[in-house]
């Protein structure tokens, strides 16, 4: 069974559905070739695609129709997010539709998933989605899911930058579907009450944005460990009533 993951440069959110034997795809236009990296029992294949155009939205449902159980995905929000307010008005100067086409891209990924019959969601910080798409279902802050990480956790990629088991603010909204479960929290003491971490983070630089935008690894621990009960369980209903 496959999971896929759109706009997806680490593969964190697919990490806790590979080691437990999930064929998984992060699908991104910042991977330069086709890789595959074993995690656990399965693996994530990391590919380039550029998800901006649809011919390959298009390829990416064809290649995993009836072969996929899960979907998550992560569209820029550089245009989106009510962080970014103050350079509004500069942008639409430029160009007036900006905001909307970023809107599309993210309607785009839900497409995608109601393709592939999936459940899904998708993520962006607070931003004009609610109200140029639609109010987000459900919001989190990665703190409240770092319950999910060990204590002794460290992050692997940026330790100096995200602070052990995700205890940090950051309110993150997602707009889901198909039977997504909302996972249980299991929070830990945020260091403060705003995110320190971020404020090392100035600049425009693609490495800046893709440590800012990390998915919490403990919400993707928990993501898994709510929908996967429930794609077993609908499998194995599906086993018994075949017999």
């Amino acid at each position: 069974m496959n999971v896929l993951s759109l706009y997806d440069k680490s593969g964190i959110a697919l990490m806790p559905w590979a080691e437990a034997g999930f064929n998984c795809y992060a699908y991104d236009i910042q991977h330069s070739q086709c890789i595959t990296k074993n995690y656990g029992k399965g693996s994530i294949t990391f590919t380039f695609a550029d998800l901006y155009d649809f011919s390959t939205l298009k390829n990416i449902i064809n290649t995993h129709k009836n072969k996929t159980v899960f979907l998550s995905a992560f569209p820029p929000c550089t245009d989106l997010a009510v962080s970014g307010a103050a350079w509004f008005k500069s942008k639409a100067e430029k160009d007036p539709n900006f905001q909307q086409k970023a809107t599309d891209h993210a309607i785009a990924c839900s497409w995608v998933a109601e393709q592939l019959n999936v459940s899904y969601y998708i993520e962006n910080p607070v931003s004009v989605l609610s109200t140029l798409w639609r109010k987000p279902d459900y919001s989190f802050h990665p703190y409240e899911y770092g319950g999910y990480l060990p204590i002794n956790d460290i992050h692997p990629e940026y330790p100096e930058y995200i602070v052990p088991r995700d205890a940090y603010p950051k309110k993150t909204c997602l707009w889901t579907d198909n039977g997504f479960v909302m996972p249980y929290k299991l929070s830990v003491s945020k260091d403060s009450q705003y995110s320190k971490q971020h404020l090392k983070l100035g600049g425009k630089s693609e490495r800046t944005k893709n440590i800012r935008s990390q998915t919490p690894r403990g919400f993707s621990i928990a993501v898994f460990k709510a929908n996967s009960a429930i794609i077993n369980a609908v499998k194995t209903y599906k086993q018994i009533v075949s017999i």
